[in-house]
């Protein structure tokens, strides 16, 4: 089965725990079948981490961006620097993406301002330079697509989508990406299964965000990106697509998307 893990997070000390770490963990993936890894950025400093991996390996590409999580540690008045020190980033040959960036209100989001102001920055930085970007969302729905629709020239993917099929409607028709991870599988995911359900053929990718949310039936062990083989099972079976045909398609979005040559 061919799968290009469009999101994953291969520096993340948690591979620790795997025989091998982080490198046992990739050739595990690789020897699997998987084709293709994108190691997801989520600060300056873990963004090097990531370049590192893809230097080592073609098969693996890197993004710089600011998570929502690690923005509210950036003291007030530091904001420019750290967004300057991001878009060196994106000069490397071995960058495709801004991100992971995005909101994430879940803890209470008291730093909403503070979340608004890297998302918007980061998004007028990508429309600058030509890049897609990686968004991740979390209980924050409408402020993530307001600031969205004011950036209408770029183009970009959800990933670890989470919202309902009327929302991943209204991203598919501003040009956008929809990516699925582990959850899609999990017995009371009704709600994403119907929205894989209706994203078109060229707009659905699939993702691990490895070492988080590990599909059926790998919960509670640390993900990799060879089980993401059961999440593209489940979309696939939820489109009524020949598997197969779909692995290949969600490959060929992905390669689209970042303008990868595989």
């Amino acid at each position: 089965m061919r799968l290009f893990d469009s999101h994953a997070h291969y520096n993340d000390e948690r591979f620790d725990e795997y025989p091998g770490g982080a490198a046992g963990a990739l050739k595990d993936s690789f020897d699997s079948g998987i084709c293709g890894i994108l190691c997801a950025g989520t600060n300056p400093e873990n963004t090097l981490e990531c370049i590192a991996l893809a230097e080592s390996d073609p098969r693996i590409w890197a993004s710089a961006g600011m998570h929502p999580g690690d923005s509210r540690h950036i003291a007030r008045g530091n904001e420019q620097a750290v967004l300057d020190r991001i878009r060196e980033l994106l000069s490397h040959p071995r960058v495709c993406a801004i991100g992971e960036i995005g909101l994430d209100y879940h803890y209470g989001g008291e730093d909403k301002e503070q979340q608004k102001l890297f998302f918007d920055s980061q998004l007028s930085m990508a429309e600058e330079c030509g890049l897609p970007v990686i968004v991740h969302d979390r209980e924050a729905h409408g402020d993530t697509f307001d600031i969205i629709r004011v950036h209408p020239n770029v183009i970009g993917v959800m990933h670890s989508f989470s919202g309902s099929a009327e929302s991943a409607a209204e991203l598919v028709k501003m040009g956008w990406y929809i990516s699925f991870s582990g959850p899609v599988t999990y017995k009371n995911a009704h709600n994403l299964r119907r929205a894989a359900a209706i994203v078109p053929d060229d707009r659905i990718l699939v993702e691990t965000d490895a070492p988080y949310l590990p599909p059926v039936p790998h919960r509670g062990k640390i993900n990799l990106s060879m089980y993401m083989e059961h999440t593209a099972m489940v979309v696939a079976d939820a489109r009524g697509a020949q598997i197969d045909l779909f692995c290949n398609q969600t490959v060929e979005n992905t390669a689209r998307l970042f303008g990868l040559t595989l």
